[in-house]
């Protein structure tokens, strides 16, 4: 079916190259002209084209360096694209580096009516909008104060405050609203939702998995700056926590064979994970735990974490008076987590092997993985089962 709203942007073959010089300062520079010392070219995006129809919602996702804030900032017309082009209708409002469009020496009342001037408003229009400007976002007291000395989040509340209230047809956002304070970040959201009420066209990058898979209706997914995915967010995501997941693995093999001596007094040989898809989901964790050193006591250390760092749950076999084994050899040890209920996503789990006044034997980040998948209502980082019991009222 083919969509009757208006493309909003459109990215043509568009791929940007930055020169990588290999001196490493403006003096090498000078001196190595005579040389011809060569420069490496580094393709940030190759061949990109995409097509952005009014009041869609569009997650730029991948790994750091993938190519995602450089496509922004090339829709945003910060930068300009080696090849291709990108055409845009409407007004755009774009929040894409700490403090962009902000002059240091002027003040937050002045950068206002420079920023707004910028994103296409008048002094009028301006003015009619400043009180408002100013409220959301909260830095009241300091709207006098030159912006040199305002701190990261007062600069981020000033700047989205701004952007959202230049009546944009088109808002990029880039991962910079992580600056923002809990409270402000949810205020955000509620806006960009606003928003999306509105019928206008959002495109945003972000880390959180859980915010793109609950705002975005489309996400495109980057790698080595180019797409990977474009399309449904629940395919994107999985696609960008399987290359996470590829990630780990590689660093856990590089951490085993590079910085574990060769004789640990205990040893993490192998950890891995497995979900039981029931009515009440059970975690079984696996780990093949090698004893070269038999110590006076010893025990073993589980941590649960989201991909993005967030520390769920954790525990120590001390804090259970577990007994575990202390000879000699190769030990398996299973720990089954019953009824986990957790939401979607992919969660890591780290392990460490050490004794209870503190040393560590062997610790391995992110020694092991699974992942929830779920189509249930609703999101977040727990999954439950909400019913709904509707009672008519009394008629007089």
């Amino acid at each position: 079916m083919i969509s009757s709203n208006p493309t909003v942007v459109s990215v043509q073959g568009v791929s940007k190259r930055f020169v990588m010089h290999k001196d490493k300062s403006v003096k090498e520079r000078l001196v190595n002209v005579a040389r011809s010392r060569p420069a490496d070219d580094f393709w940030a995006l190759r061949n990109i084209d995409i097509d952005v129809l009014a009041g869609s919602t569009v997650g730029l996702v991948g790994h750091n360096g993938s190519g995602k804030s450089t496509l922004l900032k090339v829709v945003g017309g910060i930068i300009q694209p080696t090849q291709g082009q990108v055409l845009r209708r409407g007004r755009m409002a774009a929040l894409l580096e700490l403090g962009a469009g902000f002059h240091p020496d002027l003040t937050g009342r002045e950068n206002v009516y420079l920023n707004a001037a910028i994103l296409g408003l008048s002094r009028a229009e301006t003015e009619r909008h400043f009180d408002a400007i100013v409220e959301f976002s909260g830095i009241e007291d300091f709207i006098d104060t030159q912006v040199k000395f305002y701190s990261s989040g007062m600069y981020v509340r000033l700047a989205f405050s701004v952007a959202v209230h230049v009546d944009p047809d088109l808002l990029l956002v880039d991962e910079v609203l992580a600056v923002g304070d809990e409270p402000f970040q949810r205020k955000c959201m509620d806006k960009i939702a606003e928003f999306q009420s509105e019928g206008r066209t959002i495109v945003l990058v972000s880390h959180s998995a859980e915010q793109v898979g609950a705002l975005c209706d489309r996400v495109v997914v980057l790698h080595a700056g180019e797409i990977q995915h474009d399309g449904d967010p629940a395919k994107g995501l999985r696609i960008l926590r399987a290359g996470y997941e590829a990630d780990r693995q590689h660093a856990v093999t590089v951490e085993t064979e590079t910085k574990v001596p060769a004789v640990a007094p205990y040893f993490l040989r192998s950890a891995e994970t497995q979900v039981s898809s029931t009515v009440s989901d059970e975690l079984t964790i696996r780990l093949e735990i090698e004893i070269n050193d038999p110590q006076p006591s010893w025990g073993i250390g589980l941590s649960i974490e989201t991909s993005l760092g967030m520390k769920l749950y954790s525990m120590t076999t001390f804090d259970g008076a577990v007994q575990l084994p202390n000879t000699p050899g190769v030990h398996n040890l299973t720990v089954v987590v019953p009824d986990i209920r957790l939401g979607a996503g992919q969660y890591l789990i780290n392990v460490g092997l050490g004794d209870q006044a503190g040393r560590t034997f062997h610790r391995v980040a992110g020694a092991t993985s699974f992942e929830s998948p779920r189509d249930d209502v609703g999101h977040g980082l727990i999954r439950l089962s909400p019913r709904f019991q509707i009672t008519e009222g009394m008629h007089g």
